[in-house]
């Protein structure tokens, strides 16, 4: 597909453009609007598609826990009949807890983790089937508020009896930014892992104890024009960081319900890299 097309779906996904005024520019740069509509289900998200995990060694459950103005609603996910296990707080994209990072979250909890896909969108009631809504209620977050909620959740891992009190967090686009923004507010945070997020104020970088781990995809010009900084931060303060760009892929690389810009190989050499860094760092 077009790499203008891609590009013109990622800024729509990540700004305030109408869906209206988004299919205009996509008739344009298709041609019409018929073939807009023909090209539009290979952009949005399909969850059916995405790979899914057995469950059956899994104990899955909704929790709620408490956070600034009332309950946060989360997913958990752990292997059954096990103690002791280190803690991953799953961080979504800015649609909210869809069912794609709900499989995320299982995932993470099937390499021997106790995963929790936090919904930040609760304070809202929750997620709505509504993308597009989601996105708009992304917008509307306290960001004092969703950041204090975000590390109640981690508070929350590690008071779990069955938790050995270490905790990492992963994070993808809008997820991938707050991830960031754990490692600077979070002390204890062992491990910060982000998926194409934005990167934390130079400024704040030294105030971060945890190992990082980044990854980018290489036609992401977004966001990755804060490489550069975020990296020499990093390097200026001694901080324990890998950085990985995987060229000729995209933003959302690793999104497998996302089909023209889901990379295969990419999301799974990222995914192998991130879960040994928690295994390294949490067990």
């Amino acid at each position: 597909m077009d790499q203008k097309i891609i590009n013109l779906y990622d800024e729509y996904t990540h700004s305030s453009i109408s869906r209206k005024d988004f299919m205009k520019k996509l008739a344009i740069l298709t041609g019409s609007t018929a073939l807009a509509l023909s090209v539009l289900p290979l952009l949005e998200n399909n969850y059916a598609a995405a790979v899914t995990v057995n469950s059956d060694d899994l104990h899955t459950e909704n929790v709620t826990y408490k956070g600034v103005d009332g309950d946060i609603k989360a997913f958990l996910a752990k292997p059954k009949d096990k103690k002791n296990l280190g803690c991953v707080l799953v961080i979504h994209e800015n649609r909210g807890l869809n069912p794609h990072i709900i499989e995320v979250t299982k995932r993470v909890a099937d390499e021997g983790f106790i995963a929790l896909g936090v919904d930040a969108l609760s304070p809202f009631g929750g997620t709505p089937a509504d993308q597009d809504k989601g996105r708009e209620l992304i917008g509307k977050l306290d960001p004092e508020k969703n950041l204090k909620n975000y590390l109640l959740g981690l508070e929350y891992l590690c008071k779990r009896k069955d938790g050995n009190g270490k905790t990492g967090c992963i994070g993808f686009c809008w997820g991938g930014a707050m991830s960031g923004k754990l490692a600077v507010a979070d002390p204890k945070l062992q491990v910060a892992i982000a998926y194409y997020g934005s990167q934390p104020k130079s400024e704040d970088v030294p105030k971060i104890k945890a190992s990082v781990m980044l990854h980018y995809g290489g036609l992401d010009e977004r966001i990755n024009a804060g490489i550069p900084a975020y990296e020499a931060a990093l390097k200026q303060n001694h901080i324990d960081y890998q950085l990985f760009v995987y060229e000729g892929v995209n933003h959302a690389f690793n999104n497998d319900t996302s089909p023209t810009r889901y990379n295969e190989a990419a999301a799974k050499l990222a995914w192998q890299r991130s879960m040994e860094l928690f295994k390294n760092k949490l067990t």
